[in-house]
């Protein structure tokens, strides 16, 4: 699956949260552990079972279940996601378009944006976007899974993310593209040719759905 998983952290708290920990948590946890970080916090982009642990193409993927286990860490997922999140609801903090967290102080900005499946979320933090499976280097998510919506994923895209500073790095969900692992919203902008529609309608045109 090439799946990134990210660490947000700060060097003052030593506190760090896990983006979309999963297939490796033993070494995940270790990772941060080695760099004198404690994992207090994780971010979930979407609740597909490659980024969060589950039963996935016939094998059991490591994910949060397995983390709680080695940690005790909030789980930030968006309210219309809780339900197939693979943790009882107790263990996961809610959000939406108006949460901020604060990790030592790092602050991040949770972006609501639904398409790929409806709770999805991306996560500013200062100039850098972790863009999940909404926007990829080159490409956009998936907009044909149970759940996904084109016309939300196209308003997502244009009228949230391309909104941001063109000088905004973008780190995505996936390492789907050969020549980089991170890209900015004005080199997507510039090539980027599911961003170059000029309208929804011929979005979803091109995407094989009726305008």
């Amino acid at each position: 699956m090439a799946n990134f998983v990210y660490m947000i952290g700060s060097k003052s708290s030593r506190e760090v949260a896990l983006v979309d920990p999963a297939w490796d948590i033993a070494g995940l946890v270790n990772l941060a552990e080695e760099d004198g970080m404690e994992v207090t916090s994780v971010l979930v982009t979407h609740t597909h079972q490659d980024h969060v642990g589950g039963h996935l193409f016939g094998h059991d993927i490591e994910g949060l279940s397995e983390l709680l286990e080695k940690c005790k860490a909030k789980v930030y997922v968006h309210k219309s996601e809780l339900d197939t999140l693979p943790i009882p609801k107790s263990e996961a903090v809610p959000t939406d378009e108006h949460t901020r967290l604060d990790i030592g102080g790092v602050g991040v900005e949770f972006i609501h944006t639904p398409g790929h499946t409806p709770g999805s979320q991306c996560f500013k933090v200062g100039d850098n976007l972790v863009s999940g499976d909404t926007l990829f280097i080159g490409a956009c998510g998936r907009a044909d899974l149970p759940g996904s919506d084109p016309g939300q994923l196209y308003e997502s895209l244009t009228q949230k993310l391309m909104k941001l500073e063109e000088q905004t790095l973008v780190f995505p969900g996936h390492n789907y593209a050969e020549h980089a692992n991170h890209s900015s919203i004005e080199t997507e902008k510039a090539t980027n040719p599911y961003l170059r529609f000029p309208s929804k309608s011929a979005f979803l045109a091109a995407m094989g759905y009726p305008g």
